[in-house]
């Protein structure tokens, strides 16, 4: 297997990076956790769609790039980065495959060319999930019951919402009515569609993880530059170079294991959920310890509410824990290896 990406898959991560350094700076990232909002942005949301990373998962058919997990990566990590607040991880890598997989052509011609456009987001919620994220500003909730796949509007839904660690993240149980009529998938070929969605929803969750933990080390090392103790830059003590260092050395090891369930989710589905599951207890890990460094480098001033840190730290904190934690994955490692 060759760990390297085409010079056009480049291109379109830097040119992603260049459009999120512009629109998706702290301040936007600060004002999605405002209550009295819905924390989105529609004309960011409307940018991303004309750069086709919002219909990258769409077939071509429907208006989108008809793409696939290896070309989305890199610009998952960079929504990572940036700490984007839009469900791009449940519309884009999981909603769009999944309406394309599940068989009702008629729900998919409806919904696909409407996500390639930027015109409708989508939430998921599959088997595992007690919580529903973004389900306030979808226009599309589907959410799985049993080995049954359901799709909803939101009037169809009533939506209580919960508390998450990430303000920026919004969380709702959803309360429905399983009716028939809303039934869009079932059977044994539902639950594997199902399957893979649960595995495209962890790389998802992984490759931006990736992404948050970059940005949690960099912005630590430009900080401990200029933070002075005994006259001295902090960066110089050999302490705080061992934290940072021991950070970046476990990211730069589940990076090319996140890299990898890409290209598994992509070409080698039969070993897919063996590398989703690796890749989603690495880059936890990587993300949580670079978090862990992070404020631990910056001291008290890490913990304010003012400082903007936090806005990355707890979406790790949050994300580490979606789709499925480094424990849950550990030992779906261990049970696909074992038996």
């Amino acid at each position: 297997m060759r760990f390297a990406f085409t010079d056009d898959q480049k291109l379109f991560r830097d040119t992603v990076r260049a459009l999120l350094d512009k629109e998706c700076t702290a301040d936007v990232v600060r004002k999605a956790w405002d209550p009295e909002t819905n924390g989105r942005s529609p004309p960011l949301w409307g940018k991303l769609a004309e750069l086709g990373v919002v219909g990258l998962r769409v077939p071509e058919a429907h208006g989108g790039l008809g793409l696939s997990e290896i070309d989305f990566v890199l610009l998952l990590e960079e929504s990572g980065r940036a700490a984007l607040p839009e469900p791009i991880v449940e519309t884009s890598a999981v909603g769009a495959p999944l309406l394309a997989e599940i068989g009702d052509a008629s729900l998919a011609s409806a919904w696909l060319p409407r996500i390639a456009t930027g015109n409708a987001r989508l939430t998921v919620g599959l088997a595992g999930s007690a919580f529903v994220a973004d389900a306030h500003v979808a226009d599309l909730l589907l959410i799985q019951q049993g080995g049954d796949l359901y799709a909803l509007s939101r009037d169809d839904v009533k939506l209580v919402p919960e508390h998450s660690v990430d303000g920026a993240r919004r969380l709702f149980r959803v309360i429905w009515d399983p009716s028939p009529s809303k039934r869009v998938a079932s059977g044994s070929a539902a639950r594997a569609v199902l399957a893979r969605s649960f595995d495209r929803g962890a790389l998802g969750a992984s490759a931006m993880l990736l992404g948050l933990g970059r940005h949690l080390i960099d912005v630590t090392v430009e900080y401990v530059k200029v933070r002075k103790q005994f006259g001295s830059p902090i960066g110089s003590f050999q302490a705080v170079k061992h934290h940072l260092a021991d950070a970046l050395v476990k990211l730069e090891f589940a990076r090319p294991i996140v890299y990898r369930a890409a290209y598994s989710m992509s070409r080698t589905p039969d070993a897919a959920s063996l590398h989703v599951s690796m890749a989603k207890a690495y880059a936890s890990d990587a993300a949580l310890l670079a978090a862990r460094a992070a404020l631990q480098c910056h001291g008290a001033i890490g913990y304010s509410y003012e400082h903007d840190l936090h806005l990355w730290m707890k979406r790790a904190w949050a994300l580490a824990a979606a789709w499925g934690d480094a424990s849950w994955h550990r030992a779906r490692v261990g049970e696909l290896v074992l038996g």
